[in-house]
Parts: structure tokens; sequence; C-alpha cells
């Protein structure tokens, strides 16, 4: 069976949600798995079919954790992952499109096929206090990072990427 792996990197609990929402959803159509970003080993991507991956966007990139696993993992899979799918989800304070294409721009290098447009959710956290607050994702966005799951783990179930 085809599996998705969801690797994630959250410090104040936004991606967390939004990870696990993903999970529950990419679940529900087959195998998935949930590894934070510094637990996952090049082995793990090696083992799954598809990606979704989803962080933080901290001063206009990537957390450094996400990046940290890109780093790790990058040169051990490489030429080994061709072609499979990935998506990603971004939490950001404003508009997210910074890590979201720093990620892509990752993705293109390990030559994975984009299924899906990023999601991104905005918190608009913008003063010191609400950036480092514990964030809250609202229904209708988790709703987006579910439909999300659920699309790469219905279209690797179906053998359709």
């Amino acid at each position: 069976m085809a599996q998705v792996l969801i690797v994630y990197h959250s410090r104040t609990g936004g991606s967390r949600q939004m990870a696990e929402a993903a999970f529950a959803a990419a679940q529900a159509e087959g195998e998935a798995r949930l590894l934070r970003a510094e637990e996952a080993q090049p082995a793990d991507v090696l083992a799954a079919d598809g990606y979704l991956f989803c962080g933080p966007e901290n001063l206009a990139a990537l957390s450094g954790a996400m990046k940290e696993f890109f780093d790790r993992c990058y040169y051990p899979v490489l030429g080994q992952i061709e072609g499979r799918p990935y998506a990603q989800l971004i939490c950001a304070g404003s508009d997210g499109e910074g890590a979201a294409r720093q990620l892509a721009r990752i993705a293109t290098g390990w030559r994975l096929k984009e299924v899906q447009p990023p999601v991104i959710v905005c918190t608009h956290a913008q003063t010191q206090e609400e950036i480092l607050a514990e964030k809250g994702i609202g229904a209708a966005d988790l709703t987006r990072c579910a439909e999300l799951g659920a699309a790469l783990g219905a279209g690797l179930s179906m053998g359709v990427f």
C-alpha cells in the first residue's frame, strides 16, 4: 500500500494542528505517517511514496528545523525519490510565499512532482506577543489542510500520481 509521509515542524502549535488534520484525513484514504522534522530520517523519506511537508514561515523563510530536515535528508535520498508526489502546508503570520518558494526549490532539486498548490494558512500574527503565542488554527483552515491530506492519500492509494 502506498504511504504518505507528513513531515512537520511547529514551535507555537499552528503547523502541528495543520499537519495533524492532514494526517487524519490521509489515514482515512490509506497508509500515512506523521513525523516531526527533528525525528524524520532519510530512511523514512525513502520508505514513503509521497510527501506532505508542513512548517511555519519564519522571517520569510522555512523554519530552521524544517530546513535542517531537508539538509540532513537531501543528499542521502538524492536520485532515489524522483517523480514522487508532494504538497505543502505553510503556517504564516503574513503571506507565507517565501517559505513556499524555498520548499518548492528543494523539492525541485529532489525532482519531486508538485500535485497541489501550497496551502498557506495566515495567522495574521504581527506583534512579538502574537508571533510567540500558541496558535489556534480555525476550522475552515483545518478543513483545507484535511482536504489536501485526503487528496494526497487518495491519489496515492488509487495510483493517480
